[in-house]
């Protein structure tokens, strides 16, 4: 009987380590001067086809770089292979203390609206992607418990044309880092049925410290107030902007 009880004890500290993994998905759109339209880049940060120099991945604040070089609480994992022909890198995360791991595509920056569609209909728990490491499978895509999308505003070019579902689950949680994307993703997330949890109300700079902010005050089940004020003292820090600004850069939720 004693036997039985250790194995039950046993599977039952392996279930519940494994049913508390959290896994975010961040969808990053190359910066790209020639398919976009932003304000020109020096060419090798603006190179959308090429991530390691990227200003939104490889450079020094992007997603990328910081997670592997800034960020001493994220360890690199691999990096993995995908199948889409448009995400030119996909790299795993893992947080250092804390059961959580965090999924980035680099997409080719000529096809930011593809990566725009990929974000909303994962926003609208769509297209659940598993990822095996050791032993264990890992839910990213409309499965992932944060989602966040970094890049240029694309939705300020281009319409996008999305069969969104109802949403059986809890509400995905969202981040979007791009200028002014609560005016243009609003209609998209509120048809999504997702939580924005992040957003931004001006032009910006969309880098990591930002999103690493925000996802700091996601592991600790904080307030979307919480999270805003963390994504503006991080962006302060950086961009030496001032308080006041940053914070009226980002907002939470649905504003009426």
């Amino acid at each position: 009987m004693k036997r039985y009880l250790l194995v039950f004890v046993v599977l039952l500290a392996w279930a519940n380590s494994f049913s508390q993994t959290r896994t975010i998905h961040v969808f990053v759109a190359l910066c790209d001067n020639q398919f976009q339209g932003i304000v020109p880049v020096p060419e090798s940060l603006g190179d959308g086809k090429n991530p390691s120099q990227n200003l939104y991945w490889g450079a020094m604040y992007g997603v990328k770089s910081f997670l592997k070089f800034r960020a001493q609480d994220w360890v690199l994992v691999e990096q993995l292979k995908s199948t889409n022909p448009l995400i030119l890198e996909r790299i795993l995360f893992k947080h250092a203390k804390e059961n959580v791991y965090l999924l980035a595509d680099a997409y080719d920056g000529e096809h930011i609206k593809t990566c725009t569609e990929d974000f909303l209909r994962a926003s609208n728990a769509q297209n659940p992607i598993k990822i095996k490491h050791n032993s264990a499978y890992l839910s990213f895509g409309g499965a992932a418990g944060l989602l966040a999308y970094i890049g240029h505003d694309g939705l300020m070019d281009f319409d996008v044309n999305i069969d969104y579902k109802a949403v059986e689950r809890e509400k995905r949680d969202v981040i979007i880092l791009a200028c002014y994307s609560e005016d243009f993703f609003t209609p998209e997330i509120e048809m999504a049925r997702a939580n924005p949890l992040l957003w931004t109300t001006h032009l910006m700079a969309p880098e990591a410290y930002t999103l690493k902010a925000a996802i700091d005050g996601w592991m600790k089940n904080e307030t979307g107030s919480q999270i805003e004020e963390r994504a503006a003292q991080a962006y302060h820090k950086y961009q030496k902007c001032g308080m006041t600004g940053a914070r009226n850069l980002f907002t939470t939720g649905f504003n009426d």
